[in-house]
């Protein structure tokens, strides 16, 4: 059975910082893009941040652009995002995800993490 199993969420101050992780059991995603994605309370699951399977290029929303980083090993199957001087309106449940057709969009996701509560107060 595949599956995506992220951590590292918690419940922070404004401007703190956290880390997630995601690995892969069951199969490796070494030539697929992984990336995350994230889900506020009465909103669309929403695109947060992408890597390729050789680690570049990246890609990531307007709104994280500067504070978060997606990284993974160059063709591993984990990945992690470093979230910088995080905001209340990060607040979202987080989910890992990874495409074997080179789609991250949510409809074009293979495989989804169970997600993992990030909570920023301010």
């Amino acid at each position: 059975q595949v599956q995506l199993v992220e951590s590292g969420g918690g419940a922070v101050q404004a401007g703190d910082s956290l880390r997630l992780s995601c690995a892969a059991s069951g199969r490796a995603f070494s030539r697929s893009p992984m990336g995350w994605f994230r889900q506020a309370p009465g909103k669309d699951r929403e695109f947060v941040a992408a890597i390729t399977w050789s680690g570049a290029p990246t890609y990531y929303t307007n709104s994280v652009k500067g504070r978060f980083t997606i990284s993974r090993v160059y063709a591993g199957s984990a990945v992690y995002l470093q979230m910088n001087n995080l905001r209340p309106d990060d607040t979202a449940v987080y989910y890992c995800a990874a495409s074997d057709s080179g789609i991250l969009t949510p409809g074009g996701v293979d495989y989804w993490g169970q997600g993992t509560q990030v909570t920023v107060s301010s």
